[in-house]
């Protein structure tokens, strides 16, 4: 991939532009500027001919830059960061709104090269570095996805572990009660029985001594 084309404005007026190839790109680029006001929303993309038109808006000025690869948008959003950066750093663009002197325009027509080139030469090594940040996010996403679920593992097995402890108690009460039961109901079949023993003492008792005439 291949930043060709760059270009800092104020709404719709260029403040800086740098073009790395031969080619008309202010036609294109005066559509994408309307494009950036009209959806005022901080990162925007189109395509125009051969060509992919980034841009980044903050604060009401617009940083913008041209690619010839249409799938590439890592490179491109650090580029327009950096140069953001700078800008914003550098008293001197504000002093003002409008189109600035010839040297401030060309001062930052030499930042923009130096960065255009900076990216363009060291493109693969981005790539590499930002495919190492995207590979570690992962690696640590998934390393807290697994505590995670070690976590609810360890909860789980605590729920089980009083389940299983509930049931045991509950046996063990079941088994208490049955056993308290059976020994009531054979101590009241006990009663039941001197009782009825007595009871048919007395009416022997009664019947000798003819208290009750046979």
């Amino acid at each position: 991939m291949t930043i060709t084309y760059s270009c800092i404005s104020n709404g719709r007026v260029i403040l800086a532009e740098l073009a790395l190839t031969g080619g008309s790109y202010q036609d294109a680029v005066s559509s994408v500027l309307k494009l950036v006001l009209l959806k005022a929303e901080k990162k925007t993309s189109a395509r125009i001919g051969s060509y992919v038109y980034h841009t980044l808006l903050i604060d009401g000025i617009t940083f913008l830059c041209a690619t010839d690869n249409p799938l590439d948008v890592i490179l491109p959003s650090a580029f327009l960061d950096e140069v953001s950066r700078i800008y914003s750093e550098n008293p001197l663009m504000f002093q003002e709104p409008f189109p600035p002197s010839n040297a401030t325009a060309t001062d930052f027509q030499e930042l923009l090269g130096k960065c255009m080139m900076k990216y363009n030469q060291s493109q693969g090594e981005f790539m590499i570095s930002s495919l190492k940040s995207q590979v570690t996010d992962v690696k640590n996403s998934m390393s807290q996805n697994i505590d995670k679920m070690l976590k609810r593992e360890e909860k789980l097995n605590t729920l089980i572990d009083r389940t299983d402890n509930l049931q045991v108690a509950t046996k063990a009460f079941q088994k208490t009660t049955t056993k308290t039961s059976k020994k009531m109901w054979w101590k009241n079949y006990k009663i039941i029985i001197i009782i009825s023993s007595i009871f048919v003492i007395i009416i022997i008792i009664l019947l000798s001594t003819n208290v009750i005439p046979v």
